[in-house]
């Protein structure tokens, strides 16, 4: 079996969506060995918090803030641009994303464009950026957070399944191509985290995941990075999702279809009915 070396959790890292949720806890978590940390997201105001914040943690610890809107992809070039320019990026953690619950032929076309080039298109850019003086050093780590759906599938969140299932196999394909270097290449798989997702994509379902299913964005983080230091491919946080994964992945697309079909009907009746049509 191959097994990567240990990604350089102890040098400069890039964490993308760093402003709350998952991201704010995944760099609270690194901090505990990193050297240098670059925090990434549009809200400057909250990154400047942080940054505050985890500079008590250790006075030697560098903290730089880039307030970025990734689905601007002129910005993230330039971004990437600067990260080049200021040194050695030893790990990049995709983690920004954005969410779309909605029926698909009643979607926003410009909220899943915005979506898309935030999960896939400012992923994609910043990997390619990044990653070639990682290969030509033989040294780096990538984690890419993508989602429990990208393993999956779910109605009435089309496009927000289809861009973690690009992330997932994007990843897994990566992982294979620098199989024989020593970047390490994993995914986070999380299930429900409790952050502002529902908020900010929206929840027509009328209902709240169950709380026995969710963990905190600390949890998510604590487990992304002990599975990244030991150079895992696949890492779903929770013992329950674990579980609930694995079982999915073996099942049949056909049951999934029959299993979920009265979703996408009930969802598709009680939005009308809220119409009035």
């Amino acid at each position: 079996m191959l097994r990567p070396m240990q990604p350089p959790l102890d040098g400069t890292i890039v964490v993308t969506g760093a402003s709350s949720g998952i991201g704010r806890a995944l760099a609270r978590e690194l901090a505990k060995t990193a050297r240098r940390i670059v925090l990434v997201a549009r809200r400057k105001e909250r990154l400047d918090a942080l940054a505050d914040e985890l500079r008590g943690v250790r006075s030697e610890l560098v903290v730089d803030v880039e307030a970025v809107d990734l689905a601007d992809l002129e910005a993230t070039d330039a971004l990437a641009t600067r990260l080049l320019d200021s040194g050695d990026i030893d790990v990049l953690i995709n983690n920004a994303g954005l969410g779309d619950v909605a029926l698909y032929d009643q979607s926003d076309w410009s909220r899943i464009a915005r979506m898309n080039r935030v999960n896939v298109d400012a992923l994609m850019l910043l990997t390619h950026r990044l990653l070639p003086p990682m290969v030509a050093r033989d040294r780096g780590g990538l984690l890419n957070v993508s989602s429990g759906f990208g393993l999956s599938v779910m109605p009435v969140m089309a496009a927000y399944v289809g861009s973690k299932h690009y992330v997932t196999a994007f990843t897994e394909s990566l992982r294979i191509e620098l199989a024989k270097t020593n970047v390490v290449v994993s995914q986070v798989c999380p299930g429900p985290v409790a952050t502002e997702f529902e908020e900010v994509a929206g929840n027509p379902f009328g209902m709240s995941v169950p709380a026995a299913v969710t963990i905190t964005p600390e949890h998510c983080a604590r487990s992304a990075i002990a599975g990244f230091r030991r150079g895992k491919a696949i890492i779903v946080p929770g013992a329950l999702m674990a579980v609930v994964t694995a079982f999915g992945r073996m099942t049949p697309r056909w049951v999934f279809r029959a299993a979920y079909r009265p979703i996408g009907a009930f969802t598709r009746k009680r939005l009308a009915a809220g119409s009035g049509s």
